[in-house]
């Protein structure tokens, strides 16, 4: 998140799409899964596609210019934990399904436990991370009266709070509709297939996010060399998810 305060919105969608390198590292290592050649070079391709966005801000006048080049790293860093726990999720799904004889674990059972263990570290972090940001220890109830009085749009506050309490609660509605689809579908299949369905959002996501939006005023001009960097990374996404012929994704023995 605080990586993401200090990008431009563009960025976003396409410096997260590491998300699979770390998938495949993390499936390679946990699950002991197996990828054909196709396969990783289609990953080689989505880490070269998200260098190549990253080194548009290496000229000036590119939408990354002005960005310190610690946030688009913590950006691609905080994927790997993402990743990580989609593979997490994935083992217990097949390692429930042993367990149970054939049944898989309830969806909305390991969503809770894993939304209530994020839920508990956010909040024992929160001291912490709140150093971070320049509040006090002590300043941290006012603070967060503060934020719950802007949440739902009472009371004075020094920021603008326009769109509240609606934003928050669509932003929320959408997030859990989000993530319960996504968890399905590795229920159904796989995090990596889960991921790539994900990524099919990635070129309508950065179009959008680069418009002068209501609440975003000011778009992003996208340079050339970012656009090729998406056209790569959809390349490699693309030649990831071609269908195989002989060839099939199998689990180390």
């Amino acid at each position: 998140m605080s990586a993401g305060a200090q990008l431009p919105g563009p960025a976003i969608p396409i410096l997260s799409q590491s998300f699979l390198v770390w998938q495949l590292i993390f499936s390679a290592l946990l699950l002991g899964r197996r990828y054909s050649m196709r396969q990783i070079v289609g990953c080689v391709l989505v880490t070269s596609g998200v260098i190549l966005a990253v080194a548009s801000g290496a000229n000036k006048g590119q939408f990354l210019s002005e960005v310190k080049l610690i946030w688009p790293a913590l950006m691609i860093a905080s994927s790997a934990f993402q990743a990580g726990a989609s593979i997490l999720k994935e083992a217990v799904f097949i390692d429930g399904a042993k367990r149970l004889k054939g049944r898989r674990p309830d969806i909305f059972v390991v969503n809770s436990f894993g939304s209530g263990f994020q839920a508990l570290f956010v909040f024992l972090l929160l001291p912490f991370l709140s150093n971070l940001r320049g509040i006090k220890f002590a300043e941290l109830p006012a603070y967060l009266n503060g934020g719950t009085e802007c949440f739902l749009n009472v009371g004075e506050s020094p920021i603008d709070c326009g769109g509240a309490p609606f934003l928050p609660l669509l932003f929320i509605v959408v997030n859990m509709a989000f993530n319960i689809s996504l968890l399905n579908l590795v229920k159904m299949s796989s995090a990596v297939v889960a991921s790539l369905t994900a990524t099919s959002a990635v070129p309508i996501s950065i179009y959008i996010l680069s418009l002068p939006l209501p609440y975003i005023p000011h778009g992003a001009e996208l340079s050339m060399s970012f656009i090729f960097g998406a056209v790569v990374m959809l390349t490699g996404l693309i030649l990831y998810n071609l269908p195989q012929s002989s060839s099939k994704e199998s689990k180390a023995d």
